[in-house]
């Protein structure tokens, strides 16, 4: 399963570092450590929180990578629905939930699941998704 570090997790929700180790400590994040000894959260435990809070989110989203696309903003997975030819990716970033419609194959092939951290772009009429790095 995907694990990232709280200080990642704090950047996704919007919410301070210490706010991530509360909900750890409250049950409401499920946490472990890294081959590093540093404390790690379940990625597709930061997607459900992500999507509870998404109303009253207030992150901060703005390029994060090099794209011709001046729109972009790193995101959490929160759903995928895909059937043989096309899938659907749900996503939150910050306080807004963005879906794109990509095929099948590049889902498998980025190995996109619910708490993989991605790059949208959001550019004219259509949304695209590509990982961070």
């Amino acid at each position: 399963m995907t694990q990232m570090r709280i200080s990642e997790a704090a950047r996704l929700l919007g919410v301070s570092s210490d706010t991530v180790r509360r909900a750890v400590e409250a049950g409401r994040l499920t946490a472990g450590r890294d081959v590093g000894g540093r404390v790690v959260v379940e990625a597709i435990d930061v997607a459900r929180m992500a999507g509870e809070q998404a109303p009253s989110a207030q992150a901060e989203v703005g390029p994060v990578g090099t794209s011709s696309a001046r729109n972009q903003m790193r995101g959490i997975v929160t759903r995928v629905v895909s059937d043989r030819v096309m899938s659907q990716v749900d996503l939150q970033a910050g306080p807004f939930r963005l879906v794109s419609l990509l095929s099948t194959e590049a889902v498998q092939e980025m190995g996109l699941e619910v708490g993989s951290v991605v790059v949208a772009s959001v550019k004219a009429t259509h949304v695209t998704v590509g990982l961070p790095g």
